[in-house]
């Protein structure tokens, strides 16, 4: 059963990190200006998104690491679901939403971490 469970968090893991990068990229694209700045915020916000979550290996936090990453990646995908609320997709936010809070729940759950040491 834990195995199963593993594998449906795996499925929203990929889910959860691609409406990430279409939630950013879709509030880019809608900023208001001409086609080059929408091209630069379409495609910068998900990199910058990207780049702040792989930008510290939390593994050498000590005791904190766990909840640090934790921290850092509820914020990554609450921005992502707060853009996408904000760029007009208030169900494609509150949805990202949920679907981290299960993902990160589910991690915990079964028995699992978020950093590997």
């Amino acid at each position: 059963m834990i195995e199963k469970i593993k594998q449906f968090n795996l499925y929203l893991r990929v889910l959860m990190e691609l409406g990430i990068i279409i939630a950013l990229g879709y509030w880019g694209f809608t900023a208001n200006g001409d086609l080059g700045i929408k091209m630069i915020f379409g495609l910068g916000a998900p990199l910058i998104g990207f780049g702040f979550w792989g930008l510290i290996d939390f593994r050498y936090f000590g005791s904190a690491s766990e909840f640090l990453r934790l921290l850092q990646e509820l914020l990554v995908s609450g921005l992502a679901a707060w853009a996408w609320y904000m760029a007009g997709q208030h169900i494609a936010g509150g949805l990202l939403a949920g679907v981290s809070v299960v993902h990160h729940s589910l991690v915990y759950l079964s028995g699992e971490r978020l950093l590997r040491s």
